[in-house]
């Protein structure tokens, strides 16, 4: 079967569909593009930044920062995660997602108080050295040969099943809010698989309006500036901050972000991708970034059929 840009082969640690890492064709980003992968990535990148970002706010209030602080680390995290997702998904032809660490950024919020900043910054670069000494290894890719694909698949459940449980929550609160967006989707879905998500987006947005639940009168847009951070290393803060940190980001981000990749028969070499998100991060760190590391829920998104309907193409 001829696929575009990139042809499949069969994997050799699978036995299933894998992109063949060899890839002659001509690089074509614009013209292999199409406006259901712009709406894909559109959504992606509003579901990896908005669903969590309050994190960031209250992990950076714990430690005491500044407005000026908490944009620098934003900053960090959102050039960190633009770069590697864009030169990820050139170089391997594939769909490759990089987000910031949200089950880190909540470690953050109870970890970081007493913590002087300097010293965080240093356990911000003591686990990006751990992510790289895996990526270099091949310590993580061994890990994820012998990972069973149904575990993989348990692992990623588990995580959608969360986030996906919290429109109940919701809905004792904001019902109509709920419901509109809902059946939107149904509908759409039905008609339109593509523009499901985004359309559900529109219409939440609409409703909320209406309801009075969009308030802007506090937004004021300013371009935020990185602020350099020289870092200070001692044990305790590597122990209770830069191991933890490591450990959240290979379990509960790395490893279900390939397990989306290769749901949708998406083979890259892991070592490359874990040793480019540590090296991210290490030169980001001095500016706030806690980590970045694979993306699972905002990924599957952009692996989806609805994001381009030939899988070569989507990245």
């Amino acid at each position: 079967m001829r696929l575009g840009l990139a042809s499949f082969a069969t994997c050799p640690l699978q036995g299933t569909p894998c992109m063949n890492e060899t890839l002659k064709a001509p690089l074509r980003p614009l013209t292999d593009s199409s406006p259901s992968a712009v709406v894909a990535g559109f959504i992606a990148m509003m579901t990896g930044c908005t669903s969590s970002l309050v994190l960031m706010f209250q992990a950076g209030q714990a430690a005491g920062l500044s407005s000026v602080q908490i944009s620098s680390w934003l900053w960090a995290l959102f050039m960190g995660m633009a770069v590697c997702s864009i030169g990820l998904s050139l170089r391997y032809r594939m769909p490759i997602t990089v987000a910031w660490s949200t089950p880190g950024a909540a470690l953050l919020i109870t970890s970081l108080g007493g913590v002087a900043y300097p010293q965080a910054i240093g356990a911000f670069m003591t686990s990006a050295l751990l992510v790289i000494l895996c990526g270099v290894t091949g310590s993580f890719e061994r890990i994820v040969r012998r990972l069973p694909a149904s575990l993989a698949a348990a692992l990623l459940a588990g995580i959608l099943f969360r986030i996906g449980s919290e429109i109940f929550i919701a809905a004792q609160h904001r019902t109509g809010l709920v419901l509109g967006m809902f059946f939107t989707y149904l509908v759409v879905k039905r008609l339109s698989p593509r523009y499901s998500v985004l359309l559900a987006l529109l219409v939440g947005i609409g409703i909320s309006g209406a309801l009075g639940l969009l308030n802007f009168s506090g937004l004021a847009l300013q371009v935020a500036m990185p602020v350099w951070t020289t870092p200070e290393f001692s044990w305790a803060a590597t122990v209770s901050i830069g191991i933890p940190l490591f450990v959240v980001a290979m379990t509960s981000q790395n490893m279900p972000g390939v397990a989306v990749l290769r749901a949708d028969g998406y083979y890259p070499p892991t070592s490359p991708l874990i040793s480019v998100t540590g090296f991210a991060s290490l030169l980001t760190a001095p500016f706030g970034c806690h980590g970045i590391n694979l993306a699972a829920i905002s990924a599957a998104i952009c692996t989806s059929p609805h994001a381009h309907e030939d899988e070569s193409k989507r990245y």
